[in-house]
């Protein structure tokens, strides 16, 4: 019952008090009129003791009945013998497959010192591989604020990737094409195979044992394209990554082969060349940047945070906010005010509706980029946002927005626009508090179901990698290995 004894550390003191005693599981049990077996198994912590028994125990081990149900152990001992008794009964030395040590007396202190370090160190390892929402919001704010810091630039990632682009056939202008993946990843030993039944829970799947890496046959909506996602396979294993020990480390991989996706499709030197020429003419656009090497809005958009404030001199902002205001994701080294909870984590908060991030939602016609000025407490902003679906019917609409601060507009298409609006926020009195009148006339007379996000209080299912199932990613490469594969 879970208000009854703790079984385990009963068990420990009875031991302890008896042979202390000097007394055998024969002589104690003579003396209260049981069996050695059934006090073994008292002292083991497998059975509970009648409350006959415990009385009878009691005055033969000369204490208050009181003094066996302590809920502290006896000593350092039986505190460390619990342990690891504890740790052998839970599921997760049970996944180990291994035997059970048993915790008794002629277990050496030392030996039981280090086996009960090591279960808590393999506790600790697999709290820390499935993330918490907490877990992943802090890992994340630490990853934000360090590319903040370096303006989002990794110069080694920079190197390796032209390098390898270069040596696989880029001209050095333009699109990188399929071809030229294709031939990155076989210099390296892999050959890229297009297949329809992914395991649900990975984007794509890389078998080193018979150098092959397994993609989609077509790309998602609003997502990644399968150059993206090739190169990224790829990146783990030019980048040495090793299997992440946390998930903050899981994290850090993947803004690691994502940048060096993003550096392999759109190069430095073809880049900032572009990007450079578009300047002197004050004529910068995303849709062009993203147009002249063949990638998806948000791919361009974010490149710029990775090129536009070292080589070009220009402080910048980038956001995806979803239509319910909700912010995806964020960077910002030019001091646009985004908003953040307590912790410093962005994720998942809204957006002043007066941003051009959300405003963008208002207008009727979405395929053409929408430019605004917007005056913050911390100066005055222009943005140029560009809409995005995840689906048919705009279901799961979201914005990409770029934008710089005021001086910095001049080196801009879209500059010259005329609309501006005002946003105090943080301050509720700027969009999110409603008017007076209206409060007044609804409150205690409203009840919105809200709309449940259930990711928000899921962690990420155990595995090797995290969010990947082990059981559904092995059947997959056994199913598609070659035939002769051992």
């Amino acid at each position: 019952m879970p208000d009854g004894p703790d079984l385990l550390t009963l068990g420990r003191r009875v031991r302890h008090l008896r042979t202390r005693r000097g007394l055998t599981l024969d002589a104690l049990g003579a003396a209260v009129g049981c069996t050695p077996s059934l006090l073994s198994l008292i002292e083991n912590g497998k059975r509970e003791p009648r409350l006959s028994l415990l009385r009878a125990l009691a005055e033969a081990l000369r204490v208050e009945v009181g003094d066996l149900l302590a809920a502290e152990p006896p000593d350092r001992r039986a505190a460390l013998e619990i342990d690891l008794e504890r740790a052998q009964r839970g599921p997760l030395f049970g996944e180990l497959g291994l035997p059970q040590v048993k915790p008794s007396q002629k277990l050496p202190m030392p030996v039981l010192e280090q086996l009960v370090g090591l279960h808590a160190e393999l506790a600790r390892r697999e709290e820390e591989a499935i993330a918490t929402p907490e877990e992943a919001r802090r890992a994340n704010t630490e990853l934000r604020l360090g590319r903040q810091a370096r303006d989002n630039y990794f110069p080694e990632i920079e190197d390796l990737a032209e390098d390898l682009v270069t040596r696989s056939g880029y001209p050095g202008g333009g699109a990188v094409s399929h071809r030229t993946v294709a031939r990155l990843a076989e210099s390296l030993g892999f050959e890229l195979l297009h297949v329809a039944d992914l395991p649900r829970s990975a984007r794509t799947v890389t078998d080193l044992k018979n150098g092959r890496i397994y993609v989609p046959q077509a790309s998602t909506p609003g997502g990644h394209g399968l150059r993206s996602l090739a190169l990224q396979a790829i990146a783990h294993r030019v980048l040495g990554h090793e299997r992440p020990r946390s998930y903050g480390e899981f994290l850090r991989q993947r803004v690691e082969i994502t940048y060096f996706a993003a550096a392999s499709l759109m190069p430095r030197t073809a880049s900032v060349d572009f990007l450079a020429a578009r300047k002197r003419e004050k004529d910068l656009a995303v849709e062009d940047f993203r147009d002249a090497f063949g990638v998806t809005h948000e791919a361009a958009a974010m490149r710029l945070t990775n090129l536009a404030t070292v080589h070009l001199a220009i402080p910048l902002h980038f956001l995806r906010v979803g239509d319910d205001g909700a912010l995806f994701r964020g960077y910002a080294n030019d001091g646009m005010p985004l908003p953040q909870d307590v912790t410093g984590a962005i994720e998942g908060q809204l957006v002043c509706r007066k941003w051009a991030a959300r405003a963008v939602f208002e207008r009727r016609d979405r395929a053409t980029e929408y430019y605004q000025y917007t005056d913050t407490p911390a100066g005055t902003f222009w943005d140029s946002v560009q809409m995005g679906t995840r689906g048919p019917d705009d279901a799961g609409a979201f914005s990409i927005t770029v934008g710089v601060p005021y001086a910095h507009a001049k080196w801009f298409r879209g500059r010259d626009t005329q609309l501006r609006r005002s946003s105090t926020c943080p301050d509720p009195a700027c969009c999110q508090r409603p008017p007076a009148d209206l409060a007044d006339r609804w409150a205690g007379a409203a009840w919105p179901s809200a709309r449940m996000h259930q990711q928000i209080l899921a962690a990420l299912p155990r595995g090797r990698f995290p969010g990947v199932e082990d059981a559904e990613l092995f059947a997959f490469l056994d199913r598609h290995a070659p035939q002769d594969a051992g």
